[in-house]
C-alpha cells in the first residue's frame, strides 16, 4: 500500500463521517485556494532552497544547512499533530527513512506547532528524524506557503475541538500548504511538491524516484 492509497481510504472514511453541508464549507476552502494558484508561487525545482533557523522538540535552536552539509536534504511541511493526514505522512516518512539515508539523503519535517507540540507528535509516531518549530510559520511565509483558514473553517475546526491557538501559541490561524522539497548537496530544488488540497501529500515512491535520479 502507498502512502497516496492510505491518503484516500482515510479521506473517503472521514468523508462518509462529516455531514455534506460540512464537505461543502470544507471542500470550497480548498477550492479557493487552487483558484488563487496557490501552489505555482512558492519554490520551483531549480531554486536555491534557503537557509533558515528553527527550534527542534528540545527548544534548541537549528540551522537547516547544518543538516544539507554536503547531503541531499527532504524537508515536508506538514500542518500539526492534530492533523490525521499529516500523522499518516509522517509514519510513512519515517517508515522508509531507512531507503532515504541509503540514498545520501537526511530527512527533517518542519510544522508551526510549538516544540513541546512537536515533541508530542514526535513521540506519537515514533520518529527517528528531526522535527522542527517554525514559529509563526516565519520560515513557510518567507517560501510562499502560509495561508490564513477562513472563518468558515475556523468555526469547523472548533466543533471539530481543534484548537489551532493552542498548538502554535499564537492567534494568527496560518498554516502551511502540505510541501515535500527534495534539496540536493548544492541546495537546489531537484523535486517539489505544493498542493493545496491537504488530503494530498508527496507519496514516498515519488521521494525515493527523485533521490535515485540525482545520484
Amino acid at each position: 500500500m502507498s502512502l497516496t492509497t492510505d491518503l484516500k481510504t482515510l479521506n473517503d472514511k472521514n468523508r462518509e463521517q462529516i455531514p455534506n453541508e460540512v464537505l461543502e464549507v470544507m471542500d470550497k476552502a480548498t477550492s479557493d485556494l487552487k483558484k488563487d494558484h496557490f501552489a505555482d508561487k512558492t519554490l520551483k525545482v531549480g531554486d536555491s532552497f534557503p537557509d533558515a533557523t528553527l527550534l527542534n522538540i528540545k527548544g534548541k535552536e537549528v540551522n537547516l544547512k547544518d543538516f544539507n552539509n554536503g547531503k541531499k536534504l527532504i524537508v515536508s511541511f506538514y500542518r500539526g499533530g492534530w492533523c490525521p493526514y499529516c500523522n499518516l505522512e509522517l509514519k510513512a516518512l519515517q517508515n522508509s527513512i531507512t531507503e532515504f539515508k541509503a540514498n545520501g539523503a537526511e530527512l527533517i519535517a518542519i510544522t508551526p506547532e510549538t516544540p513541546d507540540n512537536s515533541l508530542s507528535t514526535s513521540e506519537k509516531n515514533n520518529l527517528s528524524f528531526e522535527v522542527l518549530s517554525d514559529i509563526d510559520n516565519a520560515f513557510a511565509k518567507k517560501i510562499g506557503l502560509v495561508f490564513q483558514l477562513p472563518e468558515s473553517i475556523k468555526a469547523i475546526y472548533s466543533q471539530f475541538g481543534l484548537d489551532i491557538k493552542k498548538h502554535n501559541n499564537n492567534d494568527d490561524y496560518e498554516l502551511p500548504v502540505p510541501a515535500t522539497f527534495v534539496i540536493n548537496e548544492e541546495g537546489k530544488v531537484i523535486y517539489r511538491f505544493v498542493n493545496e488540497d491537504y488530503t494530498k501529500r508527496a507519496d514516498t515512491e515519488e521521494i525515493l524516484n527523485a533521490l535515485k535520479a540525482n545520484k
